[in-house]
């Protein structure tokens, strides 16, 4: 009696912790998961491999300048679009003479913040006039390193200063993008900066939107599975508190550098962690709902649940986390942590399943099959249930009673053995049944039709996409960008570098001006080059010396198009060879150059670290299930399942949507997710399928398995689904794409894969599905008791 009061006291302490340890981790979580934007890094040339040429340039090109500026551009145009009237323009230059004194929002100078717009720029601003007349170009250089600070709120520094100028704009003269005021003018703030700031606006719903829309939707989705107003909320609390635990990780791994956390990354970490957790959760409630059917006490049914949950589980985490680990092998910074950063948001979800939601579904001790109401699950009859909890699905809704002395026909019209539990009576069952009538027919024609969509998938566009088409809604940085081009040479704003050799730079200013979309090829002089204008224009320079350190020069090379669209890549493209034709180790850097390099990361990456997640899943596949040829079979419907999602893809991006193409990491990303999300489903349906043909034989196993999981997969299924489709919120290109491939896979995987494909291809093989174990030489039908 004194030891089992000893071990009583035991599991009510270690219950305490873990409910106390659960309360710190979401006190502290909250906060971090508040603060993770601190802590972000949108910079596409941050996430380039140091051996990447735009990366050595940029190193090489820091020794002629004294520090490093972001331009952030004002462009002013008269409201009727013809020239500008004198008064307009002498209405605007006492305005921005008086930029620099204007406060920055959301700055505390006490805490260190700069105080002012002008205590970030490196220069005056000045006002330069188009050579058409019909428009005005206020270039303003911020300081790179200040601008990539945080403010006391939690802004960022160029933010604060882009919005700190369209608010005074918009106040002085009443120029915005949509109105002109009474000097008859419209303002767009645009250029790098520019561009950085509305992206910082869009990964802003990320914290607040993104979670209220994904949550939101999953609940109504739970309320409609459970029927119940309790459970739904237990699920609902074990995801927050798991998106707080990987938060909390995340955010001092990034703070401290061991992670490049970008704003994609934060978006995909929620929707991971909540999909994942609410897919465990479910499963396991769906155990848990079945061993109350079996044992009085509520604790003693979870501890049954969570142990016959735990390797079906176990594997498909370890599967999504071995394929997302698999990043690492990338060259980009970006893609490479979010290996480690989905990993965190796995490991967060397999935790909060297996202590935090048991936790609350006990809430209430031996009254706790109270939180099912109104549909309270009952201990069963001696004798009524058709198949003993032992034989219970993992990952599965109740069985059915009654269904034991059932015949179950297998395609060679043999009937199942007397005592062989038939299919489920309902929905499912009945499809296990016609999936077992006509085995072969069934997965040719799925394969048939997956094969159609997936021919779609070399029209897939993956090459890149100019930062212009990145955002999916208006904003002022694009459409001043557009402004800018009609009226100044655009690629003068960010004009691509040359690092050569003092003796090879004529050589290369030569060679770069034969080049097709090349304007001008100057080699650095330590002079200001000022703002984009045309030959002889206001920022003209007289020519002076180059400045040469340890022997080399800095040509800058301006371009027609600007540094940031797809035209401006194809013409640094261009210059590189030319370039590197006259002077093989000179180096060709900026803003084009660093977009270049990281498409050819990107395509590089595809064809390393598809193969590794290939090989890595097969492998897993191949120790869960104990064969060869099931882990194959899996594998090979997932491929194609993920060819046909990205092929259907093509087709909506192209012809519906109307998208301008896609980055490489999209694919990418698309496969990593889809490949090992969607072996999930299978993992879950396979490892029943292995139970049940040990006990039935594999035909009759596969369709018990299928029959009795088919509810709770698919719930899973749609769930996750429905958390991926949240990212279209934010509107953005590349989460929007990803939205769409990754939501519409899950779909296919768990309603045609996992409910066609495999079980049809396992009924019409057999036994030789678990080929090399004992399984494939069990006879069908035998029946083990």
């Amino acid at each position: 009696m004194l030891r089992n009061g000893a071990r009583g006291i035991g599991r009510g302490l270690a219950v305490l912790a873990v409910a106390a340890g659960w309360l710190a981790v979401g006190s502290l979580g909250g906060m971090a998961q508040g603060q993770l934007s601190q802590v972000q890094t949108n910079d596409a040339a941050a996430f380039l491999p140091s051996s990447a040429e735009s990366t050595r340039a940029a190193e090489a090109s820091a020794a002629f300048t004294d520090s490093e500026s972001l331009p952030v551009l004002v462009v002013l145009e008269a409201e009727d679009g013809g020239a500008l009237d004198p008064s307009a323009i002498a209405a605007v230059q006492p305005v921005v003479d008086g930029l620099a004194d204007v406060a920055l929002p959301g700055a505390d100078p006490a805490a260190g913040d700069p105080a002012t717009i002008g205590d970030v720029l490196t220069g005056d601003p000045v006002v330069v006039p188009s050579e058409d007349g019909e428009a005005l170009l206020v270039p303003l250089s911020l300081d790179a390193e200040q601008a990539d600070a945080s403010l006391a709120d939690d802004e960022s520094v160029v933010g604060a200063t882009v919005q700190a100028v369209r608010d005074t704009l918009a106040d002085e003269l009443g120029a915005t993008a949509d109105s002109a005021g009474e000097a008859g003018l419209h303002a767009w703030v645009t250029g790098p900066g520019g561009f950085v700031a509305d992206l910082t606006n869009a990964f802003g719903g990320i914290d607040g939107v993104l979670l209220l829309v994904a949550l939101g939707a999953v609940l109504v989705i739970l309320v409609l599975v459970y029927r119940s107003p309790f459970l739904p909320l237990a699920v609902i609390l074990t995801a927050v508190f798991a998106l707080c635990a990987a938060a909390l990780a995340v955010y001092h791994l990034a703070d401290a550098g061991v992670l490049t956390l970008n704003g994609q990354a934060q978006g995909i970490l929620s929707i991971l962690v909540v999909g994942a957790s609410v897919d465990y959760a479910l499963l396991i409630v769906a155990r848990y709902r079945e061993e109350l059917r079996s044992v009085a006490a509520p604790a003693a049914a979870m501890r049954r649940a969570l142990r016959r949950s735990l390797e079906p589980i176990t594997a498909s985490a370890g599967t999504v986390v071995a394929g997302l680990l698999c990043l690492l092998l990338s060259d980009l910074a970006s893609n490479r942590s979010l290996g480690p950063v989905g990993a965190l948001g796995i490991a967060a979800a397999y935790l909060a399943a297996f202590t935090l939601l048991p936790l609350l579904l006990l809430i209430a001790g031996r009254r706790s099959r109270v939180l099912f109401w109104p549909r309270v699950p009952r201990v069963a009859e001696q004798g009524a249930h058709a198949v003993g909890p032992a034989h219970d699905d993992p990952a599965g809704t109740p069985v059915a009673a009654g269904t034991a002395g059932a015949p179950a026909h297998d395609h060679h019209g043999a009937h199942a053995p007397a005592g062989h539990p038939a299919p489920a009576e309902g929905l499912w069952g009945r499809l296990a049944r016609g999936v077992g009538r006509r085995d072969r027919v069934v997965w040719v024609l799925t394969t048939v039709v997956l094969l159609g969509c997936a021919a779609f998938l070399p029209t897939f566009q993956a090459s890149g996409t100019s930062q212009a088409d990145v955002f999916l809604t208006d904003v002022d940085a694009v459409a001043g960008e557009e402004v800018l081009a009609d009226h100044f040479p655009a690629g003068t704003v960010q004009p691509a570098t040359v690092i050569v050799a003092q003796d090879e730079a004529d050589a290369v200013v030569e060679a770069a001006l034969d080049v097709d979309g090349v304007v001008s090829a100057t080699p650095y002089t330590g002079a200001t080059t000022g703002a984009p204008t045309g030959s002889g224009g206001p920022g003209a320079q007289e020519p002076a010396e180059p400045v040469v350190v340890d022997g080399e020069v800095r040509v800058d090379v301006t371009t027609e198009a600007a540094a940031d669209t797809t035209e401006g890549v194809a013409t640094v493209e261009r210059l590189r060879d030319a370039v590197h034709e006259v002077a093989p180790d000179a180096l060709v850097g900026g803003a084009a150059a660093e977009t270049l390099d990281a498409q050819d990361a990107g395509t590089r990456d595809l064809r390393v670290i598809v193969p590794v997640v290939l090989v890595v899943i097969l492998l897993i596949l191949m120790v869960l299930l104990r064969s060869v040829v099931a882990a194959v079979l899996l594998m090979l419907a997932n491929v194609l399942s993920f060819a046909a999602a990205l092929g259907v893809a093509a087709l909506v991006f192209e012809h519906v949507l109307d998208f301008p193409g896609a980055d490489p990491a999209v694919p990418l990303y698309a496969f990593t997710f889809l490949v090992a999300l969607g072996v999930d489903y299978s993992i879950f349906l396979m490892t029943r399928v292995r139970e049940e043909s040990i006990r039935l034989g594999t035909r009759d196993g596969v369709l018990r398995g299928l029959a009795v999981t088919g509810g709770v997969i698919t719930s899973a299924g749609v769930v996750l689904a429905v958390t991926f489709a949240a990212l279209g919120v934010i509107p953005l290109l590349f989460l929007a794409q990803l939205a769409f491939i990754v939501a519409f896979g899950v779909l296919l995987d768990t309603l045609v894969v996992r409910s066609l494909l495999v079980p049809a291809l396992v009924h019409d093989v057999g036994r030789r599905t678990w080929w090399p174990s004992a399984l494939a030489r069990q006879e069908e039908g035998a029946h083990r008791a």
